[in-house]
């Protein structure tokens, strides 16, 4: 009888956490988002200035042997922010600018390629979110187009996430974003049929 494979370890990472496994980490972001090597070149700056965010945690899964399969972090977000700033103009132009109000920004998630359809993204989620002592979370994520929806869009569908605004244009990038967002608490897994969609006031 084979043994089954061990299990991953979801942990928690701190700014020292991140920071040895840095190159571990952008390799696993640009795998999964299909972007060239040298992106994480450019990231490299950004995700450790990130750490020093209010309200900034982090978690990713470890196979037995170490590497890292996933990571997710976000932070609080505040005025003054590029992304916080770069969706309020947009939310002002579509006439909600309440849901930048008490927000958790979840502003990466990714899972190795070879290790995506095992849920591992949604432990993530769940684990980054638990806690955050916010109303709810924002995101940012790239529009499908006319290709299905991936596995990240699934699952931010099935725990809630609604349109924020759609076909957002980021300063410098010339590709459209979904913004999606939900209140928070997720549901319990078994409360999924029951899932709150609620927006802000």
């Amino acid at each position: 009888m084979t043994a089954a494979p061990p299990r991953p370890r979801l942990v928690e990472l701190d700014g020292r956490d991140l920071a040895d496994r840095l190159a571990e980490a952008l390799t696993v972001y640009v795998t999964a988002m299909g972007y060239p090597p040298s992106t994480a070149r450019q990231r490299r700056t950004l995700w450790l200035e990130h750490v020093d965010r209010p309200g900034w945690r982090a978690v990713g899964w470890l196979d037995q042997a170490g590497p890292l399969l996933g990571i997710a972090y976000g932070y609080d977000g505040a005025p003054g922010q590029w992304w916080y700033e770069e969706v309020r103009r947009g939310l002002r132009r579509a006439g909600n600018p309440a849901w930048t109000n008490d927000y958790f920004e979840l502003t990466e998630l990714h899972v190795r390629p070879d290790a995506q359809g095992a849920g591992l993204g949604e432990g993530l989620l769940r684990a980054l979110l638990a806690g955050t002592g916010r109303g709810h979370v924002l995101l940012s994520t790239p529009e499908h187009g006319p290709r299905p929806p991936g596995r990240a869009w699934r699952l931010y569908r099935r725990l809630g996430f609604r349109d924020v605004l759609r076909q957002h244009l980021f300063s410098g990038d010339s590709r459209p974003f979904a913004v999606l967002g939900r209140g928070l608490p997720l549901p319990r897994p078994e409360d999924r049929a029951d899932v709150r969609t609620h927006a802000p006031a």
